[in-house]
């Protein structure tokens, strides 16, 4: 299309408008959202289940390092750190952060004005006579076009700048979620880890126990052969050894299983990944407690809640800035000719100045039930917030609790393991002295396997605790 120059409004006026309108946005623009304050929340002083537990001063925006060391594992040491490259939740994550990011630039971006170059060639004909435009009084004529023209919208009522700060809240919420399934992914490794260690130690338990039990069904053989003892007797140790020898088939299955989990955590197919039996260590890592107002500023699903609470804030402002004219800018000068030689000739020059202002007059309520409807969503992200602290809370006591029940139940099941092995030991000496029945030694036997698997398990119940509350503190900390 050929330039012309404006003749809508004198030009000395039209410069007028164009000049106000620059310097009303020169002036800043106003933003119409509520002032944001975080939801208010009651916070406890202290937990209630910390007991003796002496506060830790962490930094809040320190990394969260490497907090799996504190269990001195190098096979998890190189497990846990494979989870933030590999595993794909986290590299889905990654992607939608990144993708947040990208949202941002693309709002700051209409911030500034739009800047194009056209250009176009045109060919026709034209004639005076009407039975033919292609006869012999056709007149052929070229066209040439070149401008670069420029659009604005000043930002006068913040609806621009909202919607910057609106993606920005987004982007931050989305940079918590990817902490979040980074600790949510390591965490499940070292828990799925450390089970897999104690089905290790509950396989050679066992294995122990079915070679103690190979050996007295043999005794009780002998004794059945040389008709000092009833048949019974032999069919129950073979009961009993049978029964351990199933329960130990059963550990390879929740052993394969935790295999396979761990495999799927660091991004790799459960057939080109095993984890031969290793040595491990029950030793439980002592982790300093947080503040409960600092748990806030530490625990990223926390930290991305309340930026959701941000972004729907900024959306408020955005919805009320449709109560408000918008106002636009338009800018252009340009060339046309009939020769491309002429084409840049100031003769051939044309320039165009705009100025374009739009008011609802009547929409029937559109914009006020966007406003309310934009309140709503910020009164349901604050909700959310807030249960989102108050869940922390609890995970917070849950696993305080756990960890001080789990740790007076060690001293009481270390003293019943230790009294449940001399009983069998005792009933299985005065067996062989033909003192006591085949059903004392199965008897003790039973409690004594049972005790011994029930403090194993106690042991990697508290180290899977220790992770829990490892996160729910928001992961590692600095001393």
């Amino acid at each position: 299309m050929r330039l012309l120059k404006s003749s809508a409004f004198p030009l000395p006026a039209l410069r007028r408008n164009v000049l106000a309108v620059a310097v009303l946005a020169s002036l800043g623009a106003c933003s119409l959202a509520p002032v944001y304050r975080e939801p208010p929340l009651p916070l406890p002083a202290a937990f209630k289940e910390a007991g003796d537990w002496v506060p830790a001063t962490p930094a809040d925006d320190a990394p969260r390092g490497p907090w799996w060391s504190v269990f001195n594992d190098p096979v998890l040491d190189g497990l846990a750190n494979a989870v933030q490259v590999s595993n794909q939740n986290v590299a889905a994550a990654s992607a939608a952060y990144a993708q947040a990011r990208a949202l941002v630039a693309g709002q700051r971006a209409t911030l500034v004005p739009v800047v194009s170059l056209d250009a176009g060639a045109d060919r026709g004909s034209s004639s005076n006579n009407s039975a033919s435009s292609l006869g012999s009084g056709a007149r052929v004529r070229n066209t040439y076009q070149a401008s670069l023209g420029a659009s604005w919208e000043p930002d006068l009522w913040g609806r621009l700048r909202g919607g910057v700060e609106s993606a920005s809240s987004s982007a931050a919420a989305s940079q918590a979620d990817l902490a979040s399934a980074t600790l949510s992914a390591q965490g499940e490794l070292v828990a799925n880890y450390l089970n897999l260690r104690e089905t290790d130690v509950q396989s050679e338990l066992l294995q122990a126990t079915i070679a103690g039990y190979q050996r007295v069904r043999q005794i009780t053989q002998n004794r059945y052969d040389a008709g000092v003892i009833p048949k019974t007797d032999l069919l129950q140790a073979e009961t009993q050894l049978a029964t351990a020898q199933a329960d130990q088939v059963g550990l390879q299955r929740q052993r394969a299983q935790l295999e396979h989990a761990i495999a799927v955590l660091v991004g790799r197919t459960p057939a080109d990944f095993s984890l031969p039996p290793a040595a491990w260590s029950p030793t439980v890592p002592d982790i300093p407690l947080v503040l409960p107002a600092t748990l806030l500023q530490r625990r990223p699903d926390i930290a991305g809640a309340e930026r959701r609470v941000a972004a729907a804030n900024a959306e408020i402002g955005i919805a009320r800035a449709g109560y408000f004219p918008s106002i636009g800018l338009t800018a252009s000068y340009g060339y046309g000719a009939s020769r491309v030689g002429d084409l840049f000739n100031a003769s051939a020059s044309a320039w165009s100045l705009g100025l374009s202002l739009a008011q609802r007059v009547f929409d029937a309520g559109a914009v006020s039930a966007q406003v309310d409807a934009a309140r709503a969503v910020q009164e349901r992200t604050a909700a959310q917030y807030r249960q989102t602290v108050l869940v922390a809370f609890q995970d917070v006591e849950d696993q305080l609790a756990a960890t001080r029940v789990l740790a007076l139940q060690l001293t009481y099941r270390r003293a019943a393991s230790t009294a449940a092995d001399q009983v069998e030991q005792q009933v299985l000496n005065r067996y062989r002295a033909g003192q006591v029945s085949y059903t004392e030694v199965v008897t003790a036997q039973a409690t004594a396997l049972q005790a011994r698997r029930t403090l194993a398990q106690l042991q990697a119940d508290r180290q899977v605790v220790a992770v829990a509350l490892i996160q729910a503190l928001g992961g590692g900390w600095q001393r």
